[in-house]
């Protein structure tokens, strides 16, 4: 008698407790819902990752420069030179530089470090440097090139073309110079 109850259960429209088709539907459409988000998640993690990676790149390589800048003298050294206009001397990019004029409208590609010379380990990087002599009283205002001791390094940092970082700094002439 028990066999025949047990039997009847298993068999019958009542005794038998599944999922209807329905229900599966349902919690497939959940589960595949739950991995999509997932999957966007991630994907927008690792693009996260990448732009943060690239940003502290560029300003590595702006620090670089910075340092580079800072350490120049403001003006030819060389008393033959004290007369030629400010900016590069024609080379590209500029490899002679022996003061911060020198760096006028200069592009590096690879860039340089902090002793001006080459990364060759930064592919598709480059540094773009530009100059700009400010008014003391207004440093917010341009004056022609060579006219005062106060100059602003624009820097662009990009990568394969792109603009990832452009920012700048004042550099003033030294007292001792």
């Amino acid at each position: 008698m028990l066999t025949a109850r047990l039997t009847s259960l298993h068999r019958g429209p009542r005794g038998v407790r599944g999922f209807t088709l329905i229900e599966a539907i349902v919690a497939t459409a959940v589960v595949g819902i739950g991995i999509s988000a997932l999957m966007v998640a991630t994907k927008s993690g690792t693009e996260v990752n990448m732009a943060g990676r690239e940003i502290t790149q560029a300003t590595f390589l702006a620090q670089e420069l910075r340092e580079w800048t800072l350490r120049l003298p403001f003006s030819d050294q060389d008393d033959t030179d004290r007369d030629n206009p400010p900016g590069h001397d024609g080379s590209d990019p500029q490899v002679f530089v022996d003061d911060l004029d020198d760096l006028m409208g200069v592009t590096y590609s690879p860039p340089r470090d902090a002793s001006g010379e080459a990364i060759t380990d930064v592919d598709g990087w480059a540094q773009t440097i530009d100059l700009s002599w400010r008014n003391r009283d207004d440093l917010a205002a341009s004056v022609a090139p060579g006219s005062t001791n106060m100059i602003y390094v624009d820097v662009t940092i990009s990568r394969s073309g792109r603009t990832v970082l452009s920012t700048g700094w004042l550099v003033a002439r030294r007292l001792s110079e």
